[in-house]
């Protein structure tokens, strides 16, 4: 039981531990030049705690570098390239990977767009004209159910619309592709003269072609490329039918005189996200992620060939909370639409940046005196076109989202704050009252 004499021992022990000494009020004086400090500091608090909330609301992003440790992963590939002297007709879009898929004719994702001449502006012509197999398929309606056109020599490709039967030119093609025999203008083929094949090849001859979409390949080197006539595998080769790209005719000149509007590999990163990222000194924007953007060659020969090696690195964007949300890189690919691959329901986004290097050479061979360099020889032979060859890196750029400070640093930050400024205010009033005084003084002696 606690007497009184026990109390008054522990309020004297705990008196002489007490660190703010109190003054009485009659003790206190109060000046105008004290008030106008007092106010002024008030402000300045509320300014300088509302600096420390903007500094915790304020979000930050934490470039990171790491080992890919991704597999079995698929790459999203988004183009628009423009090609103003070869026909829809004539061009084609292979896909192959060092996995052994490949992809030849690639049409699932990917628009065709006829493009007029150059010398008429080369604007686009109505896109439902080059629904690739809509002629064919249209024309297949007006024909006796019962009829079975001829492959003439070729065996009939497995995707024909009547098993065994090559009852298109379209299919004749995809036939003879499939033993290695060039085609040319169809003539003689009873199919190809019903589509009017080579009256189409004519129309279309002066014409140009943009081919805009996106595919999905593997994540692992291989190449893409667009080049002229039907691709079909000789051996081990991968060659092209290239009769009617060299026919020409009418004076006209086919060349692989290309501009690429856009090419990234991956989903795009919104621009808000770009511009904070940018903020940490990167210089970062989206021609930085994608340095092919509006790039063009030129050239007047047909035989000519452009290579570009791209190095693609993952790069991943993870906002705050995204690790509340599972990823859509945990769905199977064939659950996710074109277009959509990368993208999680947080607002995270697993994308790629690249790297370039370009090569581009004659088919005729000769040396490169015309690009300043003669004692460099160029190699004869080859496939006139535009190819993409893309390899993987094995690093991983996370730019990772974080709050610049935690609620326990605000708090710290608002009590150093409120401290700092009113013991500063204190030792100012000080000194203008010491001062005061110091005058008054002299002014009364």
């Amino acid at each position: 039981m606690q007497t009184p004499a026990n109390l008054e021992w522990l309020n004297h022990r705990f008196t002489r531990l007490d660190a703010f000494t109190k003054t009485v009020e009659d003790a206190r004086i109060r000046t105008t030049s004290g008030g106008v400090v007092t106010l002024t500091s008030l402000l300045l608090i509320l300014y300088l705690v509302w600096g420390e909330w903007a500094d915790y609301r304020r979000v930050v992003v934490h470039p990171e570098l790491m080992v890919d440790k991704g597999r079995g992963e698929k790459m999203e590939i988004h183009m628009n390239v423009s090609f103003p002297r070869v026909p829809c007709e004539l061009l084609t879009l292979d896909v192959m990977d060092v996995s052994g898929e490949v992809q030849t004719g690639v049409m699932h994702g990917v628009n065709k767009v006829r493009l007029r001449a150059e010398g008429e502006g080369g604007g686009e012509i109505d896109r439902t004209a080059l629904e690739l197999g809509k002629a064919e398929l249209e024309a297949t309606r007006h024909l006796d159910p019962e009829y079975c056109g001829e492959c003439y020599g070729a065996p009939a490709p497995g995707n024909a619309i009547k098993g065994g039967c090559c009852n298109t030119c379209a299919e004749v093609r995809e036939a003879y592709a499939s033993v290695s025999w060039s085609f040319g203008r169809g003539e003689n083929v009873e199919q190809c003269e019903r589509e009017h094949y080579s009256e189409h090849l004519d129309e279309q001859r002066r014409e140009g072609c943009r081919i805009e979409g996106g595919i999905r390949v593997n994540k692992v080197v291989g190449n893409f490329h667009f080049a002229p006539g039907k691709s079909f595998s000789n051996g081990n080769m991968h060659v092209h039918d290239l009769e009617n790209y060299f026919a020409g005719g009418d004076g006209v000149e086919h060349t692989f005189t290309h501009r690429v509007h856009h090419l990234r590999f991956g989903p795009q990163l919104p621009e808000e996200v770009v511009q904070r990222i940018g903020r940490k000194g990167m210089a970062w924007s989206n021609h930085h992620l994608n340095p092919l953007d509006d790039t063009e060659q030129k050239t007047d020969e047909k035989a000519y060939n452009y290579m570009y090696f791209v190095k693609v690195v993952s790069t991943a964007y993870l906002p705050l909370g995204w690790e509340r949300t599972g990823s859509i890189l945990d769905l199977p690919h064939e659950l996710i639409e074109l277009g959509g691959y990368g993208k999680g329901e947080a607002g995270s986004i697993e994308t790629h940046q690249y790297s370039v290097t370009s090569h581009k050479r004659s088919l005729a061979g000769g040396d490169g005196g015309q690009e300043g360099h003669k004692e460099r020889l160029h190699a004869r032979g080859g496939i006139p076109g535009v190819f993409f060859s893309y390899d993987i890196s094995p690093m991983k750029v996370v730019n990772r989202e974080a709050r610049s400070k935690s609620f326990s640093g605000f708090l710290v930050g608002v009590c150093a704050v409120i401290g700092g400024t009113l013991t500063v205010a204190a030792a100012i009033d000080r000194a203008l009252y010491e001062g005061g005084q110091r005058v008054k003084k002299m002014h009364s002696s």
